[in-house]
């Protein structure tokens, strides 16, 4: 399907209009003052340096100079913030774009700064939304557009308008009717069409479709928008015979891939999905074909496939594979001989080298054509042996160098973006070294129509005004040119006087209301059309400013500033600037009023900076607009990176320290060798003014760059690091320079002079500055250096600025890595002339220290700022707004004057000026100041209170006027105290509070009052002097709030089941007692509380007796207060009903004690609610029966000192509770303190008694294991024997609580043994011990035979053992010597 060559004209199309914004003029600018300041700012190296390698770091500096001025362009892509426009860097993307086409904007700086500016300056009309206007279509499809049959067709058509616009389509010339279409839908308030393919084939709505957009003001029309689906179609199936071929030979391997829409990419490739290597002897055609200019034998293979991808529906098709085979001519004949009797088919030569010849095209000459702004692709594909080299030449002209590019190894030119000089013939030439060969192909060029300037523009008109609408445009063939008006061809609109066509221009003359409607350009020949829509609109309006009010522009001074007025009106209104005020005139040398209202300043100074007014007037009405403009200081680096060179492995440190606005936020980025540093933050670290290096490898050689950004400039600069090896075999000495020599002063002149020296030398170490410093022999004493200025370490020559009147004497000092050198000799003395001074005092100041003086500061000049003899200083005084004459005084050697006389805090107006024999400073700026403060005279009025609840209440007052303050306002103090609580038992309270509110309040809160309480209060203004007079006192009542906690709770008259209770009332009643409220719920042993009673109680009570409650049981009590706004915070109390039928239970648990060198210790439990808890203690012996008593209160334990020895004490505790309840007491304990021990020699201590024991211990021990082997070694023997043979008491019966033998008692009688119990199971458990018999057996359940004899023997032990019974047996156990359990443990 063919786009149209035009479109019909029966609805709207939009008017594109571009507009350059402010910022991109901005831009422009800076880019082209960023190239001008471009270059590289890294210092030269330092003559140690051989001069080839000096030369070779200039030519690796020069090749980068085109880096540093991109570098200074980064970030020049600008944004703007809404109502407060700040230029800055936009996102990273936009910033590596900038990069790329560093040089590009370079080469054309002039050019594109001059279409920048004029693009900012033009503007397309538009009409503000609220005015009625014919519509203008904002959005529309592109004319082709190719449906993705993955989503919902979206064909957009966007109008705006006032009223808004209704919309319709028509498709391929007819009305396309939405509503009966179930799979379209429009988009509410647009003329978006969606369609949902989802359940219907794309290729039913394939066609041409064109919206309109029409209100009661017009109509407009879109662009004929071409809808069409993608194909792909499959590669038809074929069967690819092998290609045998000889070597030397030409090839084509044909592709001929599958005509889709849009066309496919073609691409050769093997099995494993590699490309194919291609040459300037094998490449591949525009076509697609793939040729061969002579084949290898590396050429053979059996995959030469050709692929075609359809980028639309995102397949690829694959064609079969190509097979290939190259053979040498012996190859060839031995493999056909066995088919033909080894005949020699084949007895020509291998193929001889050729001439080239043309294969593609294949004709002497051919033609070609393209169309305007389109691509231009030629190719020539030649064969030959050698392979042949193309080369392409313009018969008639030069090709052109920025537009033109070769591809496939130079066997396709390709010219983009074609204009008519690329007209005329181009030949390619193949040659080697047998010849040449020629083609000429014959290229014209025709043009679809394309603006000559810019589309038609709207054309807002007032009552009897004239205007023009012009659609210029060109085209090869020449365009028609067509007009309409609301979609239908204006010699079929209705007639209007006031409009005349004239070819490709429309005039209007002496329009009126009502003419309002919207004109249709429609140009096209064969190869395409151009359609704008541009309305004429006729209003009567009066201006209006567009530009957002308070628009703040900020700019870098010394650079352009432009700010904007864009406005609106009909007539066009006419724009003037004023700053300040409407009488701040502009001067028209610095400033510029552009034709659409913008204000420019050529060079932008900090004077500059300030409110501006834009005033918008025509003969309707005049609006005004303010908007601001901020000078910013430029960004500078102060101190930049220096040459170093440094060995292998050691540090390094590049300096960058920058001098910025404050107010604008620096960002600081290092480059090496214009990209990124290496992603090895441990080694590169960058801190805010430098970046160190540690660790230095040979790979960190290079440039290094500091960048400093701003939002709106930057600098940057650059320096060279050079690595070296370490040489350990030579002995390299590092010490500091020897200072310079031979210093010079030429070039003299009255505030300079050049200084001149020699470095000395710099013992292996680079000198790395030079620091300059002079000596002032005419105002200080010799020996006083001061620092002058530095330069780096390559220079030898420095260009002094110098003051007047000052005896100059200079010396060098070199300065390196190791240090600084000795300083060098004294140049000789230069003196300079006296001269006026050129600079005033600074920080003048005014102020008072009495109510009528001024007091008159300045700090002082130095003697190098007097400029010559004499120096003194006129003050100058006068009082503001008076218009009085300056009062002028001198003052010599003093930094202070004092002004008597003044009136009190009065504004002044001051100056200082510096003054010497030669002359005065430049006028001096005026300071401002205030006379002396008094105390204010007034206080403030009308003042008030508002409660806002119980305890805050506010206070408002009208503030006092200035005049009557007579000082600094520093604020208001309210003073304000309680009188009185409104409770007829509450006292007078006089303390007063003060509250401070600084600065000019009318108004303040009182936190913290009383509730129900009468408060006083006055307001006072205070100034630095102090206070003013106070305000009549005023008194206010705050609310009542609810009570405090009753004074104190008490338990009496504890019983069996009831109590009382006792109380006072709050002492902070904050109202009038409504009564109160009684909770009290059980506790258990556990402290866990039970189920809770609440007894309500009259206001005057203030005791309460509660019934029927448990018997020795604790309760707790919670008892408030309460007014009419509420409940106030509780009171608790804890209590014990008494025991019933006995008396009531002691509270304390066990009582113990325990008597040591301190004394002793008694510790208790206590269990009751009493809080008072003493311990009693008397001697047995005591005559007066007199307890002694110790406070312990809530402790435990007590420690009882000064007891007497050997007596006996009696000790109890005593609780103490309510006054009329009898105290609670433990049971008495008897503690008896032992007598001191005689003094004889105690012989258990003795050593020899010790020793004596441990002997015969051990003596015993071996005995007894001799005892215990003799009797292991006998097998059975009876065990009434052993019964008889042990008669001794130490060998007992075991009793059952410790798992021990009882009595012995015959089998046969079945008797329990004595003190041990029988279970009616027979058996015989024991209890406690895990040592049995069985245990030490060395097998075998442990049983007795017969004969009573036990079986086993005693050694060993038991594979397992019960942790917690004897073992059980039927019989009862063997009573053996326990001695014998002994022996198996030895």
């Amino acid at each position: 399907m063919r786009a149209p060559a035009s479109v019909s004209l029966n609805a709207p199309v939009r008017v594109c209009v571009r507009v350059c914004s402010r910022e991109e003029s901005r831009a422009g600018r800076q880019e082209r003052d960023s190239i001008q300041r471009g270059g590289s700012r890294a210092s030269p190296r330092v003559d140690t340096l051989n001069e080839d390698s000096r030369q070779g770091r200039r030519r690796r500096l020069k090749e980068t100079e085109w880096w540093t001025a991109a570098t200074r362009l980064r970030g020049r892509l600008f944004c703007v913030r809404q109502r407060a426009r700040v230029l800055s860097p936009c996102d990273p993307a936009q910033r590596g774009q900038t990069l790329m086409m560093a040089r590009r904007r370079m080469m054309g700086g002039a050019r594109s700064l001059m279409l920048v500016l004029l693009g900012h300056l033009a503007s397309a009309l538009d009409v503000p939304l609220d005015l009625p206007q014919p519509p203008t279509i904002t959005h529309q499809s592109p004319k082709d557009y190719i449906i993705d049959p993955r989503e919902s067709i979206v064909i957009h058509c966007e109008a705006k308008g006032k009223p808004h616009p209704s919309f319709s389509w028509t498709r391929n010339g007819s009305h396309f009717d939405v509503e009966q279409h179930a799979n379209v839908h429009m988009k509410p308030h647009s003329g978006t069409l969606v369609v949902d393919i989802s359940r219907e084939r794309a290729e039913h709505y394939e066609g041409v479709y064109q919206c309109t957009a029409r209100n009661k003001h017009g109509t407009a029309i879109s662009n004929n928008i071409v809808v069409r689906q993608p194909r792909s179609p499959l590669w038809s199936k074929e069967k690819i015979k092998p290609i045998i071929i000889q070597e030397g030979v030409s090839l084509k391997l044909p592709c001929r891939p599958p005509a889709g829409f849009p066309p496919p990419i073609v691409f050769w490739m093997d099995n494993n999905f590699q490309r194919l290597p291609q040459s300037n002897r094998v490449s591949q055609s525009l076509n697609g074909d793939l040729y061969f200019s002579n084949v290898l034998r590396e050429d053979s293979r059996n995959d030469y496939i050709c692929y075609a991808r359809f980028p639309h529906t995102q397949t690829i098709q694959q064609k079969q594979p190509i097979t290939v085979k190259v053979l040498t001519l012996d190859a060839i004949n031995d493999t056909m001989a066995a088919f033909y009797n080894d005949t020699d088919l084949f007895r020509e030569e291998p193929v001889d080298e050729r001439r080239p010849t043309f294969v593609v095209p294949s004709v002497p000459s051919s033609s070609k054509m393209v169309l305007h702004g389109q691509v231009l692709e030629m190719e020539c594909i030649a064969e030959g042996l050698p392979t042949p080299d193309i080369s392409w030449a313009k018969v008639s002209g030069e090709l052109p160098a920025t537009r033109a590019s070769f591809l496939h190894y130079q066997k396709t030119l390709r010219v983009v973006n074609v204009s008519e000089a690329d007209a005329g013939e181009y030949r390619c030439t193949a040659r080697n070294r047998h010849g040449t060969a020629h083609h000429t192909v014959h290229v014209t060029v025709k043009a679809a129509p394309y603006w000559l300037s810019s589309a038609p523009e709207n054309l807002v008109l007032a009552p009897g005004e004239n205007g023009v609408l012009t659609c210029r445009a060109s085209g090869t063939p020449k365009p028609d040119i067509q007009w309409a008006m609301n979609g239908i061809p204006v010699e079929n609109s209705p007639k209007d006087p006031s409009r005349k066509v004239e070819d490709d221009t429309i005039i209007f003359s002496d329009v009126q209301m009502g003419s309002s409607a919207v004109y249709q350009c429609n140009i096209s020949n064969e190869h395409g059309y151009l359609l704008a829509n541009a309305f004429v609109n006729v209003l009567s309006e009066p201006p209006r400013v567009l530009t957002p009010a308070n628009t703040v522009y900020q700019v870098i001074k010394n650079h352009p500033a432009l700010m904007d007025c864009t406005s609106f009106g009909s007539p066009v209104p006419r724009i003037t600037w004023f700053k300040d005020s409407r009488f701040g005139t502009l001067d028209a040398e610095t400033h510029n009023v552009h034709d659409n209202g913008t204000l420019e300043i050529h060079v932008a100074q900090a004077r500059n900076s300030g409110k501006y007014t834009c005033v918008a007037q025509n003969s309707l009405g005049i609006y005004e607009n303010h908007v601001h403009l901020e000078v910013k200081e430029a960004t500078r680096i102060l101190k930049q990176p220096e040459y170093r060179v440094v060995q292998r492995g050691r540090s390094v440190v590049f300096e960058c320290k920058v001098k910025h606005d404050p107010s604008l936020v620096p960002t600081m980025t290092w480059l090496k060798d214009h990209g990124e540093l290496p992603d090895d933050e441990s080694r590169f670290i960058v801190d805010s003014d430098s970046l160190t290096i540690t660790g230095v490898t040979e790979g960190d050689a290079g440039v290094y760059t500091c960048i400093m950004n701003t939002t709106l400039d930057h600098d940057s600069a650059s320096a060279e690091l050079t690595v070296v090896e370490v040489t350990p075999t030579l002995s390299v000495v590092n010490e500091r320079p020897e200072p310079p020599t031979d210093l010079e002063l030429t070039d003299q002149k009255k505030r300079s002079v050049q200084l001149t020296w020699i470095p000395g030398d710099e013992h292996n170490s680079p000198v790395q500055k030079f620091v300059i410093q002079f000596e002032d022999t005419l105002h200080h004493h010799r020996g006083h250096w001061h620092n002058l200025t530095e330069v780096s370490g390559s220079k030898t020559t420095a260009h002094l600025k110098l003051s007047p009147y000052v005896h100059y004497t200079f010396r060098v000092l070199a300065v390196n890595s190791m240090g600084v050198s000795r300083p060098s000799l004294p140049s000789k003395t230069y003196k300079t002339e006296a001269a006026a001074p050129d600079e005033n005092p600074a920080d003048v100041h005014g102020f008072g220290t009495e109510h009528d003086n001024l007091v008159i500061s300045w700090k002082p000049l130095s003697g190098l700022q007097a400029n010559g003899p004499g120096l003194h200083y006129r003050v100058m005084w006068r009082q503001k707004l008076l218009d009085s004459e300056w009062t002028a005084v001198t003052v010599a050697n003093n930094s202070k004057f004092v002004v008597s006389g003044t009136p009190t805090f009065a504004p002044y107006e001051i100056k200082v000026q510096a003054v010497n024999d030669y002359g005065a400073a430049p006028e001096p700026a005026v300071a401002h100041g205030y006379s002396g403060e008094d105390l204010p005279v007034a206080a403030p009025d009308s003042v008030r209170a508002y409660v806002l609840n119980s305890t805050l209440a506010e206070v408002h007052w009208e503030p006092v006027p200035p005049k009557l303050i007579r000082g600094y306002l520093k604020g208001y103090q309210v003073y304000y105290w309680r009188e009185r609580s409104l409770h007829k038992h509450n006292g007078h309270h006089t303390e007063k509070q003060i509250l401070t509110f600084s600065r000019n309040h009318s108004h303040a809160k009182l936190p913290g009052l009383h509730p129900f309480s009468l408060y006083s209060f006055n307001v006072r203004v205070y100034n630095g002097k102090g206070e003013g007079p106070p305000s009549a006192t005023q008194q206010f009542e705050t609310p009542e709030g609810v009570p405090g906690a009753p004074s104190s709770l008490t338990v009496t008259n504890a019983n069996v089941d009831s109590l009382s209770l006792d109380w006072k009332p709050p002492r902070e009643r904050n109202g009038v007692l409504m009564g109160y409220t009684l909770k009290y719920q059980p506790v258990n042993s556990s402290n866990e509380l039970g189920p809770e009673e609440e007894l309500a109680l009259a206001a005057n009570d203030t005791s309460v007796t509660l019934l029927n409650l448990k018997s020795s049981t604790r309760y707790k009590f919670y008892l408030n207060a309460k007014t009419h706004i509420g409940a106030g915070p509780a009171v608790t109390q804890e209590a014990v009903t008494v025991t019933d039928e006995a008396p009531a239970a002691s509270p304390f648990g066990s009582v113990n004690s325990s008597v040591g060198e301190d004394g002793a210790l008694i510790t208790w439990e206590y269990r009751g609610p009493e809080k008072s808890i003493s311990l009693e203690y008397i001697a047995d012996n005591s005559e007066d029966q007199v307890w002694q008593k110790e406070a312990v209160n809530a402790s435990h334990s007590f420690v009882l000192r000064g007891l007497k020895e050997g007596v006996s004490y009696r000790v109890r505790l005593v609780a103490k509770g309510a006054a009329d309840r009898e105290p609670r007491r433990s049971e008495e304990l008897t503690v008896t303190v032992p007598a001191v021990a005689s003094r004889q020699v105690d012989i258990a201590t003795q050593g020899w008694f010790i020793g004596l024991m441990c002997a015969i211990a051990l003596l015993i021990l071996i005995l007894l294991i001799i005892c215990f082997i003799q009797r292991n070694k006998g097998g059975k023997y009876p065990v009434k024997e052993k019964e008889d043979a042990h008669t001794d008491p130490e060998f007992q019966p075991m009793k059952d609580e410790d798992c021990t033998f009882g009595e012995y008692s015959d089998n046969e009688d079945h008797k329990p043994l004595k003190g041990s119990r029988t279970p009616s199971s027979g058996t015989v458990k024991r209890d406690d011990s895990d040592d049995s018999l069985v245990d030490y057996g060395e097998g075998g359940d442990g049983q007795f035979n017969e004969d009573g004899s036990f079986i086993g023997q005693y050694s060993g032990q038991s594979a397992s053992r019960d942790a917690a019974e004897c073992p059980q047996s039927s019989e009862a156990p063997s009573p053996i010597n326990p001695m014998n359990s002994l022996n198996s443990f030895v």
